[in-house]
Formats: C-alpha cells, structure tokens, sequence
C-alpha cells in the first residue's frame, strides 16, 4: 500500500489529454440533437396533437390523455430512429440525485413472441418500487407503491439507448416524494401572484416565468489519486490531510489557462450537454487549484433545474472518460475554497418583460421597485427557512468559510438602489407622486437609469444579493438539487406578492387611487424588510452580533436550522400557496435529519478505519525506524555524544507516541459517541448528537493527523496528499 501512493502519482504525471472529436456541424446545428424538442414534437406529432401537446406546456393546459398514446408513438419512432431500445422515468427523489428503472419496448404479442410497443399508459405513468426511496414515514416498507406521472414541461431525451421521460414521483395517496412535484407548485403560485401584480401595470400580461441561471462549481482531481483516497471515495472530501505549501494564495489559478487535459475533459462534457440541450455558456478555472466552472445561460426554472441534474450526472460519466473524477462536495479539501452553485433567479412576463429590471417610465420603475420589495420581504420574512433550504451536512463546512456567504440570510442590493428605497421610506406618500391630468403620472423618485443593471458591486459575501435585473442566491451547495432553494424562494415570493395585493385591493376599495395605494404599501414594506438589508461585510464578527439584534436567524447547527421548515409560518406560506402540506414537510424534515446522521455517520466510520489502519501504523513504523537509530548511534558514538546527536529523533519519537495516543483515544471516543447517539430513536434528536458530539471529535482527532503528516516520512505516507490532490492535472 506504501508504494500505490507513489505508482499513481507517477501515472498521473504521464497521463496525455483524451482525443476529443468535434462535431462538424456549429453548436447551434447540434444543440439539441438527443432532445425531443418542439422541432421534434413538430415533426413526428400530428397537427392536432401537436397544438394541443404546446397548449400544455406553454399555457398549463389540462393533459387529455386520450392524446398519451399518438404522442408516445411520435417519441417512439424518434427513439426508433436513434437506436434507442429502452425507456426510463427520470425523477429526483430525496436522495439529491436522480433515479431510473430501464424497461425496454417490449412486450407479448400473444402469440409465443413479442412486439416492440411503447403506449400512452406507459409514458404517462409508471409505478417505481416507493418503499426503497426516502418518504419520512409517509410509507411503510410492506406499503410499497409509488407512482411516476410525466412532466410535459420537460423535454424527453436520449442517454445512450434509453429514452428518459422527466416525471414527478408521489406516493400511492398523493404526497409529493421528490422535488419536482413541489418546484412545479411553486411555479404555478408565484406565476398566479406575480400575474397578479402585474396587472396594475400591464393588463395585457397571461403569465410570468421564473428563470434560473446555474453556476456550477466543481474539483477535479485524478482517478488513481482519487482511488488511493478511501476518504475522498466514500465521503466525497478529504477527512484528513495537511495544508499543501502552496495552495491558492497566489491567485494564479483563477481564470488561468485551462490544463490540457481539463480542456479536453469540458470540450468533451459541453459536446455531449450541448446535444442534450443544456446551453453550456461559460467555462474557466475557479480560485481553488484544480477547481473549475461551467455555468449555461438561463432558462425557464423547471428546465434548469433538470438540466442540472442531469449535466452533474454527465460530468461524472465523462470524467472517467479522461481519467479524473469530479468532486462536487461543497468542500473536498480543508484550508482552501469550497464549491457553490449560484443560482441567478428571475421573474419575466410571457410579454418578455424582467420585471426586476428597471424600465424606461415612471409606471415601469414602479414596477420594478415593487417586485425588489416584495422579493426582498419574502427572504426577510423566511430568511431562517431560505437558510434551510440550502444547508446540508456538506454544504455547512463551506458557509461562512471566507470563501462562501455566512450562515446568515441577507440581501446586498448596491449603493444606487438602496438610495432609492432609502428615498421611498424616508418620503411622505404626497411628496412621492401626483397624477396630473393628461400630463399622465409624475413619480418623485430619483431617476432608475438603465445602467442600473450593470451598476451594483459584488459583494461576495452576500447570500442574496441583487445583480442588476435578478437576485444571486449564493449560499447554494455545490452537489444539491436547484430546487430545494427555488421551492421556497418561489413560494415565499408568491406568498408575499400575494400579501402585496390583498392590501392595494384593500386601499383601492375604500376610495384610493391605484398608485397612491400601491405607493403606501410599498412604503411600509421598505420599511418592514429593512433589516434583510445589509452592504456590509458578512464575515465579520460585527455582523454576527448585529443579525441578532436585527432578529434575522443566526443559527448554524445543521439539523436546528432544518427545524425552521416546521415554523407555523414556514407551514402557513406553502399550505396557503398549495406547495406542500403539513405532513410533507414534516415527512421531508425526517428525511434530512436521517440523511444528516447517515452522512456523519459515514464520516466517522472511514474516519476511525483510516486512523487505525493506516496512520497509526505507519506513524509507529516511522517510530521504529527512529528508534533503531537512535539504538545505533548509541552502539557507536560516547553516550554523551549519542545523546547530543539523538535528541531530534528522540523528540519526534515522544511526539509520535504522544499524538497517536491521543488519536487511539480520540477513536475510542469517537465510536462511544456515535454508539450513544444511534441509541435514540428520534430522528431529529439523533441528528443533534451527531452534530454536537461525533462532528468535532472528528475535527480534533485531524489536528494531530494532520500534524503527523509533517513528522513521518514522506515515502512511509499511504494516503495522496494535498499538493499531489490538487496540482497533479
């Protein structure tokens, strides 16, 4: 085991860029060829069903499913005609991946043989094993039915030779047991609010989309380190594992050249992504060594989402095609940068209208500021559950790390708007507009230029920060699903603009002028939210102490912060927003209290396993060699000069001997702690202990690993380490 670390090292230095071969057609002639897109629906579909599949999907027409079996046949022949021979259900459960059941087209024609039938029963639902998936107790083991119902919003597509069909998945009494379920509710109630609202200003508006735009950040790192770290392979980050001397502190690998073999690696991953419709835009090294990024344009939320998930699948698959592998755990390696995924979220108008992006007129930049506020009081109101939605049991070694935001929820919306709303509170209702006549409205507001969308700082430690037409949720984990954090933005927003409405509706009914109305409620909302508003620094101390006193949520264990899901006003927002009921949250938080314990859980037993099995020994079979040496220089010289000449290694000795125990000890400890957790048999208790007593064992025990790296001999060490992890390309 001594000399793998060292075999694969020297592999690594000698590996070549994997030949990638380009299409000869533009990007634009293959994008998405493996997708059964319009052009495809268009061409393989009936007229009619044609019209009536796009009433569906653009206009959230009921689907008749009496048109299920002529569009399964227009996908059966495109699947046909690519060789594809199997179909799939492609959902996101619990798990924060996807899941799929391959069946091929196939079935008895009566007669002895078989026939190759794909039916409008089977694409449009199926009945996946539910009792195996996370369900918080909705399901019992015995009560194994679930259902799968096809999503027509997404695009089908082609992996291979399967036929994959994007599909909600429900238990057998109706609870959603994924994530897309939920996501498309809240789309459909921050499209009905925002609608809405926006009939004060444009009558003519039918719908409004939620956009999102995806960062994703991620490591690379090669397959024979990789496969020489149990660590890294069973937990997906470094468990021990000493700084490297050079790390990123000389900002020389963000936006550097790409290595050769990274290039080919995202030359290869944009081909494949391209051809399954995601719109790969950006690429380019990220400030960590051997991290990266691949961020595409925006789109609809639903579609983004799924795109994610299913490009953070691809990335894995082609990286072992070039010889790496992808880590997307927020934080892989201590000392430097984690990985996030931006999310850049939007609301626009079917009339193409960014309804948080200024305009041109007055009755525009009313609208803009309406829909900022409004936004800004849905996070004030949910900032501990917006935290919720985006903590995980990886995702919390990277918050507040001064690479990522804190685990505080505030809003940076740059110097000019903040004078604006600072212009809107501070003002009398009569000082901030008059209607005129024919001279049309008049707004005292100061002027909302267009270089507004490109006229506001990155604050890089705001976790909601305004980005000149959109808000940037950067608190969002590397490897998680898009959705858990849209879910709650989108309801909360819509709960808010909902809130926003009633009382305009209120004011206008007792005699008051529209814009007077919605001025008024604006005012107050200014003022209400204002302490979600912060320019500051957010690693500061300072600021820790002045979120308490401004009540936002402070909270940064893990598992308490999960328990702002269950609030009777996190459970009032999605009731009345028709998102998810009581007893789905409640079965969801069990799930992530489970999940969080499994995870630690896992940690601490490849912990104990690669501190007992190898740096013990290999720490006391340095200790050995120094104590023969020590022997020997005795045999040789005058004790007193043997004494002068051993006192070195006789002190690394000591230290040797010292540290280990302390680590045989910390492992013993260690086990105590996670057998006295895993007696109680609340999830949520459990969870707790997990993070209070078994986490920092863990961290304690690495110091002295760590330390240990340094004292033995470097041909001795089994485990790769940091500067061959990260710079060995």
């Amino acid at each position: 085991m001594a000399n793998l670390r060292f075999e694969v090292v020297a592999e690594a230095f000698n590996k070549k860029a994997v030949e990638v071969i380009t299409p000869v057609e533009r990007p634009s002639e293959f994008f998405g060829k493996n997708v059964f897109n319009r052009a495809k629906m268009y061409k393989y579909l009936p007229r009619e069903v044609y019209e009536k599949l796009i009433d569906v999907i653009d206009n959230g027409a009921r689907l008749d499913r009496s048109m299920a079996d002529a569009v399964a046949k227009g996908m059966k022949q495109w699947a046909d005609e690519n060789g594809v021979t199997h179909y799939t259900h492609w959902f996101q459960p619990l798990t924060e991946g996807t899941a799929e059941k391959h069946d091929a087209f196939i079935e008895h024609d009566g007669k002895g043989g078989m026939i190759e039938e794909f039916s409008g029963k089977l694409l449009v639902q199926q009945e996946p094993d539910a009792s195996s998936f996370p369900n918080g107790g909705i399901r019992n083991t015995f009560e194994a039915r679930g259902y799968s119902a096809w999503d027509p919003t997404s695009p089908v597509f082609i992996i291979d030779d399967t036929l994959c069909i994007p599909t909600i998945f429900i238990s057998y009494t109706g609870e959603a047991l994924d994530y897309k379920a939920p996501l498309l509710r809240s789309l459909h109630a921050v499209n009905e609010a925002a609608t809405a609202v926006c009939h004060y200003f444009y009558p003519e508006v039918k719908k409004v989309i939620s956009n999102l735009g995806w960062e994703q950040e991620y490591f690379l790192v090669d397959e024979g380190l990789y496969s020489a770290r149990p660590d890294l392979m069973l937990t997906g980050r470094t468990l021990m594992g000493h700084d490297s001397a050079k790390n990123q502190q000389m900002d020389d690998h963000y936006f550097g050249a790409i290595p050769e073999r990274v290039q080919a690696f995202m030359k290869d991953l944009e081909i494949q992504a391209l051809e399954l419709g995601i719109p790969c835009k950006t690429r380019h090294n990220e400030v960590a060594p051997n991290q990266f990024e691949l961020a595409p344009i925006f789109e609809e939320t639903n579609i983004a989402i799924d795109h994610n998930m299913l490009l953070m699948s691809l990335m894995k698959k082609v990286a072992r095609r070039h010889g790496f592998r992808v880590l997307l755990h927020e934080k892989p390696f201590a000392g430097i940068n984690g990985s996030g995924k931006h999310e850049n979220w939007s609301l626009a108008t079917d009339t193409g209208v960014l309804l948080h992006g200024p305009g041109k007129t007055p009755e525009d930049n009313l609208r803009f500021i309406v829909f900022i506020v409004e936004t800004l009081m849905a996070v004030y109101k949910h900032n501990g559950l917006l935290k919720a939605s985006i903590m995980s049991a990886t995702n919390a070694h990277r918050l507040g790390g001064n690479e990522a935001p804190p685990a505080i929820v505030s809003s940076f919306l740059g110097r000019q708007l903040t004078e604006i709303l600072d212009h809107i509170a501070t003002s009398d209702k009569d000082e901030l507009f008059d209607v005129a006549g024919k001279l049309g409205l008049k707004l005292d507001i100061p002027e909302i230029p267009e270089l507004l969308i490109d006229n506001t700082d990155r604050n890089r430690t705001s976790p909601f920060a305004f980005t000149g037409n959109r808000f940037e949720f950067r608190a969002v984990g590397s490897e998680a699903n898009c959705a858990s954090a849209m879910i709650v933005l989108n309801t909360a927003v819509a709960e808010a603009l909902h809130s926003f409405k009633q009382r305009v509706d209120a004011l206008i009914e007792k005699g008051e002028d529209k814009i007077s109305a919605i001025l008024e409620v604006v005012r107050e909302d200014v003022k209400t939210c204002a302490p979600i508003h912060f320019e500051g620094n957010g690693y500061s101390e300072e600021w820790v102490e002045e979120a308490k006193r401004r009540g936002l949520d402070c909270e940064t264990s893990c598992p308490k912060v999960f328990e702002r899901y269950l609030d009777e006003s996190a459970i009032r927002m999605f009731e009345s927003q028709n998102v998810m009921t009581r007893k789905e949250l409640e079965a969801r938080n069990e799930v992530k209290w489970e999940t969080y314990t499994k995870k630690i859980q896992i940690e601490a037993r490849v912990f104990g396993d690669l501190s007992m099995n190898h740096i013990i020994p290999i720490c006391t079979h340095y200790q050995s060699r120094l104590a023969k040496n020590v022997q020997s220089m005795f045999d040789i010289f005058p004790h007193e000069t043997a004494e002068k000449l051993t006192s070195r290694n006789k002190k690394i000795i000591e230290e040797i001997a010292e540290r280990t125990q302390i680590i045989e000890n910390g492992v013993e400890e260690l086990v105590e702690a996670r057998r006295v957790a895993n007696r109680i048999e609340d999830e949520h208790l459990k969870a707790i202990a997990y993070h209070d007593t078994v986490a920092p064992k863990m961290e304690e025990i690495r110091y002295h690993i760590d330390k240990l790296e340094l004292i033995v001999a470097d041909e001795l060490w089994t485990l790769p380490k940091y500067r061959e992890l990260l710079f060995v390309r």
